[in-house]
């Protein structure tokens, strides 16, 4: 079984019970307790469960489950219109958007207006919202089913294609050293086809999300223009990742 493989399923069976034991995850796994408590350091690194002796526990700071058993995901909604809001200032008419799959992408073609403009996404539920626009030209590249989410490899090779002026992206994690990530790899594919094809990029993130990783890492905060979070990120976190290359943008919650 492959190490990515085998974090899923730690993960997947720490979220079910609450704690792993390395003599089970042996067994479970068919590899050796090295291998097992090599995973769980690298899986601790990402912050994603907390060492015990002889095992694993999940982090106790970590009020929301990275795992995406959830759609769409009604955690910080106020904080996530606020950041819809906010990106609607780069958003003009005639643009040509990308809207990748995420609730708070969500949130942007819900508060979008009907005005002449293209909307690309894979997204099922962000197309079912726009439908009713009819001054929106609506463009889905296809591709099978996966939960909420059309993927496909002729749809990923289509996108690669397009020219996109704008995009904004939503990941499960933000992390100074691994980026922005993602916990499955379907959707992993299908960030990096968009940001092949992006002229700017947007990342469209809660402040829940920094200090957090994924699994799959699939684009650096270098791979930005500019990241859009809310005003419950920290005055002490923002600086520290404006230290990087990024430019941060925090959205008002007041507004809302």
């Amino acid at each position: 079984m492959l190490a990515i493989s085998r974090h899923q399923s730690i993960l997947e069976l720490l979220q079910a019970q609450g704690t792993v034991q390395v003599s089970e995850l042996s067994e479970r796994l068919s590899v050796t307790p090295k291998t097992v408590r090599e995973d769980l350091e690298k899986l601790e690194e990402k912050g994603l469960l907390k060492r015990i002796h002889g095992g694993a526990v999940c982090p106790s700071d970590q009020s929301d489950p990275m795992l995406p058993l959830q759609i769409p995901n009604v955690k910080h909604s106020k904080e996530k219109e606020a950041i819809a809001l906010h990106a609607l200032r780069y958003i003009q008419q005639d643009d040509v958007i990308a809207l990748d799959a995420g609730s708070t992408t969500l949130e942007i073609a819900k508060k979008l207006p009907n005005m002449s403009l293209t909307v690309m996404t894979n997204d099922l539920l962000i197309i079912r919202e726009l439908m009713m626009k009819e001054q929106i030209r609506l463009v889905v590249p296809g591709g099978y089913r996966h939960r909420n989410v059309l993927i496909g490899n002729e749809a990923l090779e289509w996108l690669t294609r397009l020219n996109v002026q704008k995009l904004f992206l939503s990941a499960t994690g933000v992390h100074d050293k691994f980026g922005l990530s993602v916990f499955t790899g379907e959707l992993l594919d299908l960030k990096k086809a968009y940001l092949a094809g992006a002229k700017e990029i947007y990342g469209v993130v809660d402040h829940s999300k920094f200090d957090r990783a994924a699994l799959q890492t699939f684009a650096s905060l270098e791979d930005l223009d500019i990241l859009i979070t809310d005003d419950g990120l920290d005055d002490e976190t923002l600086r520290r990742y404006e230290g990087g290359s990024v430019k941060i943008e925090r959205a008002t919650t007041q507004s809302v």
